[in-house]
C-alpha cells in the first residue's frame, strides 16, 4: 500500500514550506511521501535551516522548488501555507484535497524568535492533522484470515518478528537488519500500525516501534508459533542487528 502523498506550498517556498516538509518527514514519514513547493520559488532561508537543525530535524536535500516541479504526481493533499499563494496555485496542482492554512512569514521579522515560532506552529497544525487523519483512516480489527494475509509478505512478516524478538526497534535498526531501503521499510511500517499490529514511541529524533500493547491472545500466540516457524530465517536478520553494537552505539549510527 502506498504512502499518502502530501505536498507544502507557499510564495517561495524558502522558509514556512520548507520547514513544513521538514517536520512532516521527520515525525510522519510512515504515513506520508511529503513535498514542497512555491509559486515564485527563490532558495531555501539559512535561519528557517538553523532553527530546524537546532531541533535535530534533519535539513539534508532541502532546497526551493517550482510547482511544475511536481506537475506529474497526483497528490492526495496540498496544502497552501499563504492566502497570497492560494489563489496562484489552485489550478497549477493536481491533489485529491486541497487544504489552505494561512502563516506568517517568519522572513517579514527576521528574528529567530519568529523561526521558532513558525515551527512550533506548524508543528502543532500538523499534529492534528494527523489526529484526523489517522481517525479517517482507522481499519476494522485484524482477523485471523487478515492476518494472515497482512504478514503474506516477507518484509512485513520478518520486521514483526524482528521487532517481537528485540521489543521495540527504529526504522534505522530495521533498515540494517533487513538490508532495505527506508522509504520501504517505512511504508511497511505504515500499513502494520494502521492494521493496529504495531504502535511507536517517539524518543528525541527517533521513533520506536513494538508490538501493540493491546493485542488479542490469539494474535499473541500466533506470533508466537510463527516466530517457532522461521526460527532459522530470523537468525541471519539478527546477525545484521547485532552488528550495528547495542542501542547507544545504533543511535550514533544511525545519526550519520
Amino acid at each position: 500500500m502506498a504512502l499518502a502523498k502530501i505536498l507544502f506550498i507557499c510564495t517561495e517556498n524558502s522558509a514556512r514550506s520548507i520547514m513544513a516538509e521538514a517536520i512532516a518527514r521527520h515525525k510522519y514519514s510512515d504515513r506520508f511521501e511529503v513535498y514542497s513547493a512555491g509559486s515564485h520559488p527563490s532558495t531555501a532561508d539559512s535561519r528557517a535551516l538553523a532553527v530546524l537543525a537546532s531541533h535535530r530535524i534533519n535539513t539534508e536535500g532541502l532546497f526551493s522548488k517550482p510547482l511544475s516541479a511536481h506537475q506529474q504526481t497526483q497528490f492526495d493533499y496540498a496544502i497552501v501555507l499563504c492566502s497570497k499563494t492560494a489563489a496562484e496555485c489552485a489550478n497549477d496542482i493536481s491533489a485529491k484535497h486541497l487544504l489552505a492554512w494561512d502563516f506568517n512569514d517568519p522572513k517579514q521579522d527576521g528574528t529567530t524568535k519568529a523561526f521558532e515560532t513558525t515551527l512550533h506552529e506548524l508543528a502543532e497544525r500538523l499534529s492534528m492533522f494527523v489526529l484526523l487523519y489517522d481517525k479517517q483512516h482507522q481499519v476494522e480489527p485484524l482477523t485471523p484470515l487478515s492476518l494472515c494475509k497482512l504478514l503474506s509478505d516477507d518484509t512485513r512478516l520478518n520486521t514483526v518478528l524482528l521487532i517481537q524478538s528485540e521489543q521495540e526497534l527504529c526504522v534505522c535498526e530495521l533498515t540494517t537488519a533487513l538490508n532495505e531501503t527506508q522509504p520501504k521499510i517505512s511504508r511497511h511500517l505504515a500499513m502494520l500500525r494502521k492494521a493496529g499490529l504495531l504502535q511507536d514511541r517517539r524518543q528525541g529524533q527517533w521513533v520506536f516501534y513494538r508490538l501493540a500493547d493491546d493485542l488479542p491472545v490469539w494474535m499473541s500466540e500466533s506470533l508466537k508459533q510463527f516466530a517457532q516457524a522461521t526460527s532459522h530465517s530470523i537468525q541471519p536478520l539478527l546477525a545484521n542487528l547485532n552488528a550495528m553494537g547495542d542501542r547507544p552505539l545504533r543511535e550514533q549510527l544511525c545519526c550519520n
